[in-house]
């Protein structure tokens, strides 16, 4: 589009609407049809040019502005390209508990699934979350838009289906939960771990997403794939830190083992030898 206004007067008049870009916003989001505020608090092109694109992974440190007060997210999930299910959930983010606890978001509670349709294969699901703060008019996209793994939950028998994104040597994920016999969703969530697979805080996670708002973006159709080879590296080297830990945690084990049992050893010699 910015390139297209540069041809002629009326495409640069068409690009400078901002109709325009808030009927792209409604198409590209149908979660947005419901709370036009948010169009007002992010003007239309600004939300555009931030969600569309990628965020860059090297995030760095959030700016002077501080981190956001409060999280609004816009979750929509396609199904060959059509939206089958749309959210928009508003998250209050600066209380002392959200701040210290494990940073996550519910889109679908699993006590109230969503209807999708009647037959579908997990694997041809898109996601896009977006993440808006309204108080700075900033957003960002933190999801890879497919998947970038699937699975079973071991006890329900749910088709799990995750796209991510990895922001600052951290992990976001997002799970979907669906069920094809019933037809239905019964978990949309977002949750943040770091390169240890611990779980990343609510103010960790701010920090994060107030550096992905105010970095670089990065566009094109080849970043889909780059966001799931991040993902596999972030993966990969996540088993490979438990290995090595687990590795340290035995020796640890064993040089205990072998010091109380020279220990007990010279405890014997010193009554036998009395």
């Amino acid at each position: 589009m910015a390139a297209a206004s540069c041809a002629t007067a009326g495409l640069r008049a068409l690009a400078a609407d901002p109709d325009t870009w808030r009927a792209l916003c409604l198409a590209e989001w149908p979660s947005l049809a419901a709370q036009h505020w948010l169009l007002s608090a992010v003007p239309p092109r600004r939300l555009f040019a931030d969600a569309s694109p990628f965020p860059c992974p090297d995030a760095g440190e959030p700016g002077a502005g501080g981190l956001p007060a409060r999280l609004v997210s816009a979750v929509d999930v396609y199904y060959r390209g059509e939206p089958v299910l749309y959210r928009v959930v508003e998250t209050p983010a600066s209380s002392p508990w959200f701040l210290s606890s494990p940073f996550r978001v519910e889109a679908v509670d699993c006590k109230k699934p969503a209807p999708v349709a009647a037959a579908f294969s997990p694997a041809e699901f898109e996601l896009s979350w977006v993440v808006v703060d309204p108080a700075r008019g900033r957003a960002v996209n933190v999801s890879s838009r497919r998947a970038v793994a699937l699975g079973r939950h071991w006890y329900t028998g749910e088709m799990l289906v995750r796209f991510a994104v990895v922001l600052g040597g951290c992990n976001f994920e997002t799970t979907v939960a669906c069920s094809e016999e019933a037809g239905h969703v019964s978990e949309v969530s977002l949750a943040v771990e770091n390169a240890d697979g611990a779980a990343v805080s609510g103010e960790g996670a701010l920090r994060l997403l107030a550096a992905a708002m105010e970095g670089r973006r990065r566009g094109g159709e080849r970043e889909r794939e780059e966001a799931k080879a991040r993902y596999e590296v972030f993966v990969k080297s996540k088993k490979g830190r438990k290995e090595s830990k687990a590795r340290r945690e035995v020796l640890v084990d064993l040089c205990c083992s072998a010091a109380s049992a020279v220990a007990v050893l010279a405890f014997f010699a010193t009554v036998v030898l009395r």
